[in-house]
């Protein structure tokens, strides 16, 4: 799956999301409490009318200017008075007929209401409505005038301007403003600080290069050879890679990991005292059912605060398999190196007598490296039938001879190709290091030999590899067999521990002679199947 680049930064997308929200939210409050408060402001403007309607139906100069039935300055100058105070558009006060007492334009007066939303309070009943009248369109409201006797004997009329509702109306939903666009700005200021926070927490990267980075880190993790297991600071496996999947199914364990507790899945990885010390282990063996795994486990640390453990391991197996085909070839490599180097040297004499034209001297000089060439190769292709195993034996003899010692090789019987060709490697790196061995034994003294025998029969084979060197130590008899185990310095000690690997593949045995002042010898017997068995 590939991550296409957004069109928008994570920031960017963010901020927008953030402000789109808080903006629709505000907005949809404004709708709602902006309609609640113009109900609410009419509703309120109304029942102020009724209320001031009220006081002018009940006040003394209301019941006489109607009870006397003419007019009377008294009441005209009474509304206007109250007109004034309680801040209305205008008071009236009418008769039975819709005949007006009052108005706030005295040629008004003694003219009958207009509207035509009185007729309910002429019969008893209060009203509120908007209507059209002399001054405009308002807001009244109407409540009958009763006398003493409870007699309807007219009604009052309270009108507010409905541009000053509009008005109260428009006051009132400012501060709905002001709130949504102060709501807005903390929005905005909110979503970019949340933007850089996340972005931060990301280090810096987008999501769609997180994600690039998750599918390569996959791909590396799923390809590598080496098993790869990792613990959250709990000990809890969080991650595991294909090959560690596979070696735990050779082990017998098929269940996913992830999830689980290390010390509940795999007891034997110790990666626990990682996370509780710190520190890494490395080179560390782990039998798992049979299977020895070579593990290397290490701390994961963030931010210089440990986050959790990892371990890679590999099947012990495969590494020596690799470490002994890199010995083999090391072997066949020196083998052709000497036989190089002796074939250069003869080739400079060929070239000097030439030179000198000394040419009775260069033929008997060339029959002399014939005949030991054929007597040499001849004898041992004549014992040897594996043809990898006769070159190396010979190049073995060239390089014995490029360090100043005389090897010997002698054989009982003939030795016939291996059923195995693995066999010949086992063989190749069992005579090669235990040929360097005598060599290396054999360095500082003037009489230097060493002898290669080796007897067949009836699918049995001895070699026998013999110097005349000081002699191994009494005290390393024991011990010489273990690696890095060496009388000749630090990190030597290989050759002999690679002899004694080979020989358990091929199950077989190997014994030591040794004399101080008379030499060494090994004696290796093998089981040896030949081509055709089975």
């Amino acid at each position: 799956m590939r991550n296409k680049r957004p069109r928008f930064r994570l920031q960017t997308t963010i901020t927008i999301l953030v402000c789109g929200v808080v903006a629709l939210a505000l907005f949809v409050t404004d709708l709602l409490i902006s309609n609640e408060i113009g109900q609410t402001t009419e509703k309120n403007q109304s029942e102020k009318a009724m209320n001031i309607a009220r006081m002018i139906a009940h006040s003394p100069i209301a019941l006489k200017a109607l009870q006397q039935k003419k007019d009377e300055p008294e009441i005209q100058k009474y509304t206007n008075e109250m007109t004034k105070i309680t801040n209305v558009e205008f008071i009236v006060v009418m008769d039975m007929n819709g005949i007006r007492k009052s108005h706030p334009s005295p040629d008004k007066i003694g003219q009958r209401f207009v509207g035509g939303d009185e007729g309910p309070v002429l019969h008893g009943r209060e009203k509120t409505s908007i209507a059209k009248g002399t001054l405009g369109y308002s807001l009244r409201a109407f409540t009958p005038v009763f006398s003493e006797s409870g007699k309807q004997i007219g009604a009052v009329a309270v009108g507010i301007s409905l541009n000053k509702v509009k008005q109260d109306v428009k006051n009132s939903k400012k501060v709905i403003y002001l709130a949504v666009i102060f709501g807005v700005l903390i929005g905005v200021i909110g979503a970019i600080i949340l933007a850089k926070k996340i972005k931060k927490s990301m280090f810096g990267l987008e999501p769609f290069e997180i994600g690039k980075l998750l599918e390569e880190r996959s791909a590396m993790l799923q390809s590598t050879k080496e098993g790869i297991l990792a613990v959250d600071q709990d000990a809890r496996i969080t991650l595991i890679n294909n090959e560690a999947l596979r070696l735990f199914e050779e082990a017998g364990i098929k269940e996913n990991p992830v999830g689980h507790l290390v010390d509940q899945y795999l007891p034997q990885l110790p990666l626990k005292n990682v996370l509780e010390t710190g520190k890494p282990s490395l080179n560390v063996e782990i039998d798992l059912s049979g299977i020895t795994l070579f593990a290397n486990q290490l701390p994961i640390i963030v931010g210089h605060q440990m986050v959790g453990a990892i371990t890679t391991f590999r099947n012990k197996t495969e590494i020596n398999k690799l470490a002994e085909e890199l010995t083999g070839v090391t072997l066949y490599a020196e083998a052709l190196r000497a036989q190089s180097h002796e074939f250069m040297n003869k080739l400079h004499v060929v070239l000097g007598l030439v030179h000198l034209q000394q040419y009775e001297k260069l033929a008997d000089y060339i029959d002399q490296i014939s005949d030991h060439l054929q007597n040499e190769v001849g004898y041992i292709v004549s014992k040897i039938k594996d043809p990898a195993l006769a070159g190396f034996i010979l190049g073995k003899m060239s390089y014995a001879r490029e360090m100043g010692a005389d090897l010997s090789f002698s054989g009982e019987g003939i030795l016939p190709e291996p059923a195995l060709p693995e066999t010949t490697h086992e063989l190749i790196t069992i005579i090669g290091n235990l040929t360097d061995n005598a060599l290396e034994a054999l360095s500082g003294q003037d009489n230097k030999k060493v002898f290669i025998h080796f007897d067949y029969y009836d699918h049995e084979l001895l070699i026998e590899v013999a110097d005349n060197g000081p002699g191994v130590v009494e005290d390393m008899v024991d011990k010489v067999f273990l690696k890095g185990v060496s009388t000749k310095g630090n990190d030597r000690g290989i050759g002999l521990f690679l002899v004694k690997r080979s020989l358990e593949k091929l199950h077989g045995n190997i014994e030591l002679s040794t004399e101080a002042g008379k030499g060494t010898r090994f004696t290796v017997t093998i089981p040896y199947l030949i081509k055709g068995d089975r």
